[in-house]
């Protein structure tokens, strides 16, 4: 319990008024260091209930027999396992951690059992696990350590799995075999230099896999693996750069593999590609977005594709042998995920959100075209007049480049002007999608605020250029987007100029601090979240694993003049230029975004006399995933923008 901060209060009142005091307050958790947080009402935990208690879910395996799957929902502080064996059947939770548990494989031939994994406070060191689902016992199957483990392929007989994992050196991410009936017997299958190592595929034999490299958000490669001979050849060409090649899996032919590419495109495309002869056939070159995902049934008969249209989803089914596809209709509009086919082909399941549910499990008869619901999860007390509905918008940036975004009004029973968040993903290459608001449907709902999701450039989902556009030197021109979003905000007659807060997390937090001091005349007050403020000390102090990679992104700070340009933007080196309100967030554990980023951040401007509040989880990494602590955090930012924002 950290009480630094309702001292004064206190020792105002009295020790009568304390315990009274204590009572009507909400009191930060154990793991929870809080500085500058004035005390919040217990009142105030009561109000946002009605929006804090809404669930999702997704699934994470289907049974071999097609017929049962292992889904993930929260029912305490943390997402689960669950099995689920019919339509809108009763969810038994068959896992009970702390820590949550997002992602499992039934073994492929019985399903017997599962792996799991994961980690231990956010710090992203997944460890894998087998259940044994007739005694309910777990075994830890890898080294328990600071290693990453991860992205299974089974053989097909059941017999172990190929799996990646960073434990020879903490930096290289290499390919094993294991056994999960032996783990003692896992072998080292091929060394390999980088953390963007995966397996996308396992030929039927067992003998090849289909190896990928991933260097940026605008580059990566594919290999061939003889799992015998232990020899890795190119299947993409190593020399030619900025190219994605991606997703690979082996067709029905073993001497060709359908894969995701944006060569001689501006989006991803479906493709297939002959292994000989390195012929390649683009089949969705007539659709104007990207390719985000694909599913390939067992028997290679057929595929399922998504594609990402302006932050919404659609469904393609493909008969290979034809190569004709045709839209899934009947869809809800929203947001899809998880798509997978049962063994038989018969049957997909997937998982789908829109603006007014949160992500539930479906299953299409592809026969019949039938869609069965197989979750309904609850929104709390939460109705759909509740809910805001997002508009897409567009701006025009400094250099005529267009910018889009989700706009998300306030509710109509407020009147004026109203205040405006605008929230900032990160990545940079990650997307804001017209998703559901969830429990923030409270700002708009019960605060009156608008909510803007910018896509600021260098996000995915706009075409190859438009995601490298940020790169480098280019950095700062992704924040001037936002400063076009600020002049497209004061012509709106219902949005209020001079009450806008900015918040984001991870390279949105980024955002935030920049914006905070290039534009601090434009805001009244910011909120970073596990933000970067200085592009050296992140690249210096981030996990081996990730350094490279985000090297290709953001610059090599081994270069002088690269890192002369980094000292030059730095929040931390524009302290000064900062004038509104700063609350800054962060995970201890946090292995992406270091811990030390949001102290420096913090220190400096409580040194030069700046209102800075400061939230620490002591069991958290790269935000907060733990409900307890997300909760504290939605109501200290109430908090904050009730006296920041609002006023």
């Amino acid at each position: 319990m950290h009480l630094k901060s309702f001292i004064p209060v206190f020792l105002l009142t009295g020790a009568a008024f304390f315990a009274q005091t204590k009572n009507d307050i909400v009191v930060p958790n154990e793991n929870l260091i809080t500085e500058n947080i004035p005390a919040i009402p217990k009142s105030l935990n009561q109000k946002i209930k009605k929006y804090s208690e809404s669930r999702s879910a997704n699934f994470t395996a289907i049974h071999p027999n097609g017929k049962e799957l292992i889904m993930v929902t929260r029912f305490a502080s943390t997402n689960q396992l669950h099995h689920l064996s019919k339509a809108l059947g009763n969810r038994k939770q068959i896992t009970f951690f702390d820590e949550p548990v997002n992602s499992a494989d039934y073994e492929p031939t019985e399903g017997k059992y599962l792996v799991y994994s994961k980690d231990i406070g956010g710090n992203e060191f997944g460890q894998l696990f087998r259940l044994d689902l007739n005694t309910m016992e777990s075994t830890l199957l890898t080294d328990g350590g600071r290693s990453q483990n991860g992205g299974m392929r089974w053989k097909k007989d059941g017999s172990g799995f190929y799996f990646s994992s960073t434990k020879r050196n903490g930096g290289d991410r290499d390919i094993y075999f294991m056994n999960p009936l032996k783990p003692e017997q896992t072998k080292l299958i091929l060394e390999l230099k980088g953390g963007g190592w995966g397996i996308s595929d396992i030929s039927a034999d067992g003998k090849k896999l289909i190896v990928s490299e991933y260097v940026s958000a605008n580059e990566s490669y594919l290999y061939l693996l003889d799992t015998e001979t232990k020899k890795l050849e190119p299947i993409t060409d190593r020399t030619e750069k900025q190219i994605v090649q991606s997703s690979a899996e082996f067709a029905k032919n073993s001497d060709e593999i359908w894969y995701v590419t944006d060569r001689d495109n501006e989006f991803d495309r479906l493709a297939l590609m002959n292994l000989k002869t390195k012929k390649i056939t683009y089949f969705t070159t007539n659709i104007p977005w990207e390719v985000s995902d694909y599913a390939l049934s067992k028997d290679k008969s057929k595929i399922v594709f998504k594609t990402n249209e302006s932050g919404l989803n659609k469904l393609y089914l493909m008969d290979t042998a034809t190569k004709k596809y045709s839209e899934i209709k009947g869809l809800p509009i929203g947001l899809i995920n998880n798509i997978e086919f049962t063994d038989d082909g018969k049957s997909l399941f997937f998982s789908q959100s829109t603006y007014d549910s949160s992500s539930d499990i479906y299953r299409l008869d592809l026969a019949t075209k039938n869609i069965e619901r197989w979750t309904d999860s609850e929104q709390g007390e939460m109705q759909k007049s509740d809910m805001a509905q997002p508009k897409l918008i567009e701006w025009t940036s400094f250099d005529k480049m267009k910018i889009s975004g989700f706009y998300y009004p306030a509710s109509k029973k407020f009147t004026g002007k109203r205040p405006v968040m605008i929230n900032i993903h990160g990545g940079p290459e990650g997307q804001s999608m017209a998703s559901s608001l969830g429990a923030n449907n409270y700002y708009t709902n019960e605060m009156g605020v608008a909510l803007i999701y910018p896509n600021v450039r260098g996000s995915s989902g706009f075409g190859k250029t438009y995601i490298a556009s940020d790169n480098g030197f280019n950095r700062m021109n992704s924040v001037k987007d936002i400063d076009a979003l600020l002049d497209w905000i004061a012509k709106q007659p219902e949005l209020d100029k001079d009450r806008i807060m900015i918040m984001g997390g991870s390279y949105g937090g980024f955002m935030t601090l920049a914006t905070a001091y290039e534009y601090a005349d434009r805001i009244r007050c910011s909120v970073d979240v596990v933000g970067i403020s200085d592009f050296n000390t992140f690249l210096k102090n981030t996990e081996e694993y990730r350094r490279d990679l985000r090297r290709a992104e953001y610059g090599d700070e081994r270069d002088p003049k690269m890192s002369e340009f980094f000292t030059k933007i730095a929040p931390l080196n524009n302290t000064d230029k900062i004038k509104k309100p700063m609350f800054i967030i962060q995970g201890t554990n946090d292995p992406r975004v270091p811990v030390t980023e949001a102290m420096q951040m913090r220190d400096k401007l409580k040194a030069q006399g700046n209102t800075v509040w400061y939230l620490e989880a002591k069991n958290e990494g790269h935000g907060f995933r733990k409900k307890e602590n997300v909760d504290f955090q939605r109501l200290a930012v109430i908090q904050f923008m009730q006296e920041y924002l609002l006023k």
